[in-house]
């Protein structure tokens, strides 16, 4: 076992000592040592209630010959830190917690991980880390929130409080319905109601065999959750017996897997940037054409909100991750997967129990996946857009131009933004931002005041999973590093053609060859680690990650 590096040995005396002064007995030394990477925070929605959770995987560790040890990882809201300096922190804190997770494991020589998790950046920092470490994980996803109710209407976060804010601009619901919203949309602990991204991420890690079958949908305040904490705990000890690493698992088919739940779902358009940066690190050539090529092929069959009805409740009722896969059982891969099972065992023996919620591939929603990946002049290494979730498949309009996301939320509020317009935000992608904020707040702004359909919005930076509407993103190359869209000046005619793939500016190249004479990158001077991630952080089409 790797943790006999820190427990054999007369030489280990002292690091026995200090094991001992944990409280653990002397025959957890002839254990394996299982790590529970917690990321635990009163701060966060999607992860107040992982105490409960800690107790049944430690529960289950013992049960199965384990000796478990929890430690912890921080963990941001997106949503709480959204539309502000706060969202520049959001993604690299997926590197904070790939790196943490590596340093504690090898530092303590841990033989196996639990990897407890739920939102939006946390999730594939860990399944970076479990990917380059290469030790027995089994990843637990803390679940999804229950909707909240108002006159017998069902609530989620993102379309009865972010999109609420243009309602109310507008006129079209008052002060005492904003505030009974504030208090109704989000009613439990866990991770936003609809696919969003940290739902969105739940279903691939298990898409891709790293959770056991039923974890990605079961809700969060369900007794299903618990037990399936019990028994990650108790299966990763069997994992370390048999000598079940990640890199059996992690290969081309499971990847492609992840990406065909992806389409099926219509989920976030976040999960690109994080599959990339996933199979970076567990050696597997993924690019960004790949998720265009199985989108063309994989229909879209269940239709979640944002873009659609149904919520992570409803698909978990019609029979969660297991059923989708059952329904798209012909155009998967057979894998291997942390529960023992195969894909096509766990495919073929789900049972759907609402064919509404989960269609089959002969009657989806849309014949092709939820993600399209748009190039042009304007994206020459790609952009990314959820097709799923505009109703708009081609857009051709005058560009208004913002510099950051605070200057377009201003105007979009403010009531001067127009019908077929395309809104420019730049400067806000990996380097530039830094960090590459969300979009969320312009786009529900745009959403609540009935323009969601009728204006485009393009940036180098990224959008929430709970964005809808012709929202082209990650933009590469992106405006700080002599990206066409930092040329792009008011008034400039942009064209979106989802099923052309095309992202253009109509302008000749001696016109873009003269703009570029005058570029100059404008850094914001940060300071500590954001000017620490702008200088190492690659562009959005690699992933985002660290060189």
């Amino acid at each position: 076992m790797q943790s006999d590096r820190v427990k054999q040995g007369v030489e280990r005396t002292p690091h026995r000592a200090l094991l001992f002064s944990t409280g653990i007995t002397r025959s957890h030394l002839s254990k394996p040592f299982i790590g529970i990477a917690s990321s635990y925070s009163d701060l966060v929605p999607g992860h107040t209630h992982m105490r409960i959770l800690e107790r049944f995987i430690e529960r289950g560790v013992e049960s199965s010959g384990g000796a478990p040890f929890i430690f912890g990882l921080p963990a941001v809201c997106d949503g709480i830190a959204m539309g502000h300096k706060g969202m520049r922190y959001s993604l690299p804190l997926r590197q904070i917690i790939a790196d943490s997770i590596e340093i504690v494991a090898q530092a303590h020589g841990l033989d196996g991980l639990i990897l407890l998790t739920n939102c939006d950046k946390i999730t594939p920092g860990m399944l970076m880390a479990l990917s380059r470490l290469n030790i027995p994980s089994v990843v637990v996803t803390a679940g999804p929130m229950m909707t909240g109710r108002y006159k017998n209407r069902r609530l989620s976060l993102v379309g009865d409080t972010f999109e609420a804010v243009g309602r109310f601009k507008k006129g079209e619901i008052n002060a005492h319905e904003l505030q009974c919203f504030e208090e109704e949309a989000c009613p439990t602990a866990g991770s936003c109601q609809g696919m969003y991204t940290a739902n969105t991420m739940s279903c691939i890690t298990e898409a891709l065999g790293l959770s056991l079958p039923g974890c990605a949908t079961a809700l969060a305040v369900a007794s299903k959750k618990t037990r399936i904490a019990y028994e990650s705990g108790a299966r990763v000890v069997q994992l370390v017996k048999e000598g079940m690493v990640p890199s059996k698992i992690l290969n081309k088919n499971s990847f492609y897997n992840a990406v065909a739940v992806d389409m099926a779902l219509g989920g976030s358009s976040n999960t690109v940037l994080h599959l990339l940066a996933i199979a970076r690190e567990a050696g597997v050539s993924l690019h960004l054409k790949d998720f265009d090529d199985i989108s063309r092929k994989v229909p879209h069959i269940c239709n979640m909100a944002p873009g659609g009805q149904y919520f992570m409740e409803d698909l978990d009722w019609a029979g969660g991750i297991p059923a989708v896969m059952h329904s798209l059982a012909a155009l998967l891969k057979n894998n291997a997967t942390v529960s023992g099972r195969s894909v096509k065992d766990i495919a073929e023996k789900a049972t759907i129990f609402d064919r509404e919620v989960i269609r089959p591939t002969t009657n989806p929603y849309h014949a092709e996946g939820g993600i399209a990946i748009l190039f042009g002049n304007l994206a020459t290494q790609g952009a990314v857009i959820k097709q799923s979730a505009s109703e708009v498949k081609q857009l051709t309009g005058k560009a208004r131009v913002f510099d950051s996301e605070e200057a377009a939320m201003k105007a979009i509020l403010d009531g001067k933004i127009k019908k077929k317009e395309v809104i420019v935000i730049r400067n806000e992608g990996p380097k530039g931002g830094p960090g590459m904020r969300e979009m969320l707040s312009p786009t529900s702004a745009l959403v609540g005041m009935g323009l969601g359909q009728e204006v485009a919005l393009i940036t180098d930076g990224r959008f929430s999973g709970g964005t809808r509407g012709p929202c082209v993103g990650h933009i590469c190359p992106e405006a700080s590093e002599g990206g066409l869209i930092g040329l792009l000046k008011e008034g400039d005619e942009i064209t979106i053609d989802i099923p052309r793939r095309l992202l253009q500016a109509k302008l000749s190249q001696a016109e873009i060859k003269k703009r570029g004479k005058s570029f100059k990158a404008r850094p914001k001077g940060e300071i500590g680690y954001l000017k620490y991630y702008a200088k190492n952080v690659s562009s959005a089409s690699e992933g985002a990650v660290f060189a």
